[in-house]
């Protein structure tokens, strides 16, 4: 399979429309090839067809059988691009990040170049007397530092 070719297929695909990205390109056992794409907003049916079709007719069956399946991510996958996390603003994220793998849930609340900032409400004991009060706290991430980050689901 000229894999050159069938990313070649792919990536024209995506850049027809501005707001799809690759997350994945995998070529498996059994000539199967697995495409997953995203978009800044979400990913219609038609889009994954015209990727698909993009692909498929473009390849010679006859020559070389294969299949194809083009999908877009499972919610429950941790985040593997930038514009994911931009994607994802002021939604709930789980972070495991830092040496310790130290884990925060919070609300994604900045994107940037570098780094996430996530919000989120703790309960800690007053500064004078007894009894707790609800603080908000944030932290700054480096996606350097990033192990793995996750959409959290509600169901509020």
């Amino acid at each position: 399979m000229d894999k050159a070719k069938v990313k070649q297929l792919v990536e024209e695909a995506i850049n027809e429309n501005p707001s799809l990205f690759l997350i994945e390109l995998s070529f498996l056992a059994n000539n199967k090839i697995y495409v997953e794409i995203d978009g800044d907003n979400g990913v219609p049916l038609k889009e994954c067809i015209r990727v698909s079709r993009n692909v498929e007719h473009n390849l010679d069956r006859e020559e070389e059988d294969f299949e194809l399946e083009v999908t877009t991510p499972d919610i429950t996958k941790p985040i593997q691009n930038i514009r994911q996390y931009k994607k994802n603003l002021d939604r709930n994220l789980e972070v495991k990040f830092g040496e310790d793998e130290q884990k925060v849930e919070g609300k994604l609340v900045s994107v940037d170049e570098d780094s996430i900032t996530l919000e989120w409400k703790a309960r800690e004991p007053k500064p004078i007397g007894k009894g707790k009060v609800t603080v908000v706290k944030n932290a700054t991430i480096l996606y350097s530092d990033i192990h793995q980050a996750k959409v959290k689901i509600n169901f509020n």
